[in-house]
């Protein structure tokens, strides 16, 4: 019973953590200004792509 009791509190602790991580990627986009230096955002695909030179 005090194992169940544990398991459950430790269940409880954990839960609003466990929410919390699971909404850090909500509508997680790519902008310009997170792209690295000499990288341009590709409109299309929504990532950063090396800078066409030349």
């Amino acid at each position: 019973m005090t194992t169940l009791k544990t398991l459950l509190v430790a269940g409880l602790l954990l839960a609003p953590g466990m929410a919390a991580a699971q909404g850090c990627n909500y509508e997680k986009t790519t902008t310009a200004q997170s792209c690295a230096p000499g990288n341009v955002l590709d409109a299309e695909t929504g990532t950063c792509v090396p800078e066409a030179t030349g």
